[in-house]
């Protein structure tokens, strides 16, 4: 796919969360073993979706079988079908089919869900959590910066996955044995509300829901340089770098994957002591690629402030941040089990407020946009609220 720009067209981790901040964590449960209601126990085994079947469509000729299986309704994602056609249980035509098959129009998909051991070796920690919204079935928290989402290669503990284990017993198991309750996550230092499921039938139905786009997802980012179009799409696939391995990219290849961005200008500033000044600008994803909005902002050649991957990694023109200026500050979406309308808010955290008012050049005004969106922001307390 060829890159398509269009233009024109938590704060800080701290004691307790909100809702319910006086509430104490729980303890006594030494690993996570995807236990549920009459759960499992040591040494059984799970099945984490219903089996199904799909006839391939012309559209979906000449598509890799994980790919189409993995953006199936009910099926968790491309890498549980991934894992699911590695052990077998993914049969085209009644004949197991390894997920690179490519298929053909009128094919007929089955599979069964891949079975797993339950993990043991996930330990609840008592990390405070920052709840916006919590039932039976779906949290809604802020995530500060610094927290990363679940264990991966460096990070073993001190995980927000932990700290989920220690707050409540219940959380979905579709994502792995290492990731109880996630749907979608957001990198390490990018601070801002994100969900999480408390059961399978909500962490499947919030799934298909980020498939279709049904979940509207809204960050801010301050970008260096000023954009001239108040708004824009980029539309442009990303992969692993060729080259260095920590880092995605914009590239042309078979193993790039469609990322489509929107932006829209909220307050842009001049130059003042840096060369080509700042936009305030608000994303909202259409496909949750890693690092999408850091790598999509850096293809445009206006990297996110503060950005130590991506960025220019000039200290005075990142206004003083230790990590990227990007915030998910609004999150809308129909409750996955009741479909009562859900609109939360969160207000940039200290150590964003605090760069964007320290920019020294002079400010060219905001834009509609921004008098929609900053008139939000500056109503919103603290704590985040909630908006529908």
């Amino acid at each position: 796919m060829v890159p398509r720009v269009q233009r024109g067209g938590c704060r800080d981790q701290r004691r307790g969360h909100r809702a319910g901040a006086d509430r104490p964590v729980r303890e006594g449960r030494r690993r996570w073993r995807g236990r549920r209601s009459g759960g499992l126990g040591r040494g059984e085994r799970r099945v984490s979706a219903a089996p199904g079947s799909h006839t391939v469509t012309e559209q979906e000729a000449g598509t890799r079988l994980d790919k189409v299986l993995g953006g199936l309704p009910g099926v968790p994602s491309r890498t549980w079908a991934a894992r699911a056609a590695e052990q077998g249980l993914v049969l085209v035509d009644g004949r197991p089919a390894g997920k690179q098959h490519l298929v053909t129009a009128g094919e007929v998909i089955a599979w069964e869900p891949p079975a797993r051991e339950v993990a043991g070796d996930l330990a609840p920690e008592p990390i405070p959590l920052d709840i916006r919204y919590e039932d039976e079935h779906l949290i809604i928290l802020c995530k500060p910066a610094g927290l990363v989402v679940h264990p991966a290669r460096g990070h073993q503990t001190g995980t927000l996955v932990h700290a989920l284990l220690a707050h409540s017993e219940d959380l979905g198991t579709l994502a792995g044995e290492d990731r109880p309750g996630i749907v979608h996550r957001l990198d390490k230092d990018t601070s801002g509300l994100m969900m999480v499921a408390k059961s399978d039938e909500a962490q499947a139905v919030l799934g298909d829901a980020i498939k279709v786009r049904a979940v509207d997802r809204r960050y801010l980012t301050l970008v260096h340089g000023r954009i001239a179009p108040d708004t824009g799409l980029i539309d442009a696939p990303i992969a692993r770098h060729p080259k260095d391995r920590l880092r995605m990219a914009v590239v042309e290849s078979p193993s790039a994957r469609q990322a489509v961005t929107t932006f829209r200008v909220l307050e842009r500033w001049d130059a003042g002591r840096d060369d080509d000044g700042y936009t305030l600008i608000e994303c909202k994803l259409y496909t949750g690629r890693t690092h999408q909005i850091r790598v999509h902002m850096a293809f445009t050649s206006h990297p996110c402030v503060g950005d130590q991957l991506y960025g220019r990694r000039r200290p005075k023109a990142d206004l003083g941040l230790a990590r990227q200026f990007l915030h998910s500050w609004r999150i809308a979406l129909d409750h996955p089990i009741t479909g009562e309308h859900l609109e939360l808010a969160d207000a940039l955290p200290a150590d964003l407020a605090s760069a964007l008012a320290s920019i020294e050049g002079e400010s060219f005004g905001r834009t509609e946009a921004g008098e929609e969106v900053l008139g939000v922001l500056e109503g919103v307390p603290a704590g985040g609220a909630r908006m529908a």
